[in-house]
């Protein structure tokens, strides 16, 4: 595993240590433990003038997953790695979700009220907040290692992806300064990209028509993208059906089609819309920061022959990256962004209608959501996340445990972690 985060009584962060090291300090009695996820001790005494290696703490943002590494510039050792996932997908569906829900109870009950959205503005910098999770999940786990560890220097991958040629990939010269379509007719343009050929039978020398490939009665959109060629008698018999169902029987059209497909921006829209942003705040506090582009995070790692992870990424970001990185031995921490519960107070079925109704409290005997937890009870030990319940009796890995079995471990703090094949996830419900 990865290096034990070491810091005094009096909470400085100190060299982390081997964790045989930190085995041997807890056995003897001379220090605790302090936290779980990311492991770290506690000394039980205070280090007057302690000699610290200065580490840097690089990051590798991206939309679904950034990488995290602590290096030590003087001998390449890489100290700690984790990979952050994030939750932005899950809350654009919440959203999505109460927006529906509120606009129906709005028709139902105040269509007389005008739309609020009139009476609002957005202040400069404003990020949707399915992006502004990602920063925010970032910038918490930066200063939480900062509190850990004596990081003296930050770096950034700060990668901007061009979408017109990520659509486009052979598009150059003055096409690429004017645009995709600039001066150039979508039926012409379409009719180059498919070879003027019938995407479904490949019939050519006919009168060829645009087709949607994800049908507008389906919500499709005229983006590029979504554009194929069709005679009229494959058109018409495809109507509104989805691609794959007009051709499950022919599944080779299928794939040469798909493949022609150009995959959605969305990931890289996010990452060029919070770059940016992050650099900002990451300059914010007090570190000096370098920035890499991706294509020199790329040549860090094929140079130093390692495989392609986020990780990796993250310790190859930058010029200051050591000619040798030793990351033999080190298992990256998995962390997972949950969130820290709903404010719904009331949970509907399937088809919207009450079925129960929460506590306003959030904690229960002490304990709360995604605490973790070790009990010892009559029927065995027992170490996981808890769900609790409004009564003397949690939920603890499909069994009802009561409280008083039961030892904190580690206060429930929005993430689940995953290290070693041992998962400890927060319980539904």
């Amino acid at each position: 595993m990865s290096n034990v985060f070491v810091i005094d009584s009096d909470y400085k962060p100190l060299n982390p240590v081997h964790p045989a090291r930190a085995r041997l300090l807890l056995t003897q009695g001379k220090a605790s433990v302090y936290r779980r996820y990311p492991f770290t001790i506690i000394l039980k005494r205070v280090v007057e003038q302690p000699e610290v290696h200065p580490l840097r703490l690089k990051l590798d943002p991206g939309s679904k997953t950034t990488g995290i590494a602590l290096v030590n510039d003087t001998n390449g050792h890489i100290v700690f790695a984790a990979e952050l996932s994030h939750r932005g997908h899950a809350i654009k569906d919440r959203l999505e979700s109460r927006r529906a829900s509120r606009r129906g109870r709005r028709q139902r009950k105040t269509r007389y009220r005008k739309p609020r959205c009139n009476n609002r503005r957005r202040k400069k910098g404003w990020l949707p907040p399915s992006l502004e999770s990602r920063l925010a999940n970032i910038l918490t786990w930066v200063a939480r290692l900062c509190r850990y560890a004596p990081i003296a220097a930050l770096s950034q991958e700060l990668v901007k992806f061009d979408l017109q040629l990520m659509e486009n990939p052979d598009i150059a010269g003055v096409q690429y300064q004017q645009g995709t379509l600039q001066g150039y007719e979508v039926r012409e343009y379409l009719l180059e990209k498919w070879e003027r050929t019938c995407a479904y039978c490949g019939k050519q020398e006919v009168p060829l028509q645009i087709e949607h490939i994800h049908p507008r009665a389906r919500r499709g959109t005229n983006r590029i993208s979504n554009l194929t060629l069709a005679c009229q008698a494959c058109n018409t018999a495809k109507g509104t059906q989805e691609i794959d169902v007009f051709l499950q029987k022919k599944p080779d059209v299928l794939k040469r089609l798909l493949a022609q497909v150009k995959k959605p921006l969305k990931d890289a829209s996010a990452v060029n819309s919070t770059r940016c942003a992050l650099l900002e705040r990451l300059q914010a506090l007090g570190l000096p920061i370098e920035c890499g582009s991706g294509g020199l995070t790329k040549f860090h790692r094929s140079t130093r022959g390692l495989p392609k992870t986020h990780w990796l990424d993250a310790a190859c970001v930058g010029k200051s990256t050591p000619d040798v990185l030793l990351q033999k031995g080190v298992i990256p921490l998995r962390i997972k962004a949950t969130g820290h519960g709903r404010r719904q107070m009331c949970v509907p079925d399937k088809y919207g209608f009450p079925k129960q109704h929460k506590e306003r409290k959030k904690t229960f005997l002490g304990y709360q959501t995604g605490d973790l937890v070790k009990a010892i009870t009559p029927k065995g030990p027992f170490e996981g996340r808890i769900a609790i319940r409004h009564r003397p009796s949690f939920r603890l890995e499909k069994v009802d445990i009561h409280p008083k079995y039961m030892r904190c471990v580690q206060r429930s703090d929005g993430y689940e972690y995953t290290q070693k094949g041992v998962r400890h996830a927060p319980p539904h419900g």
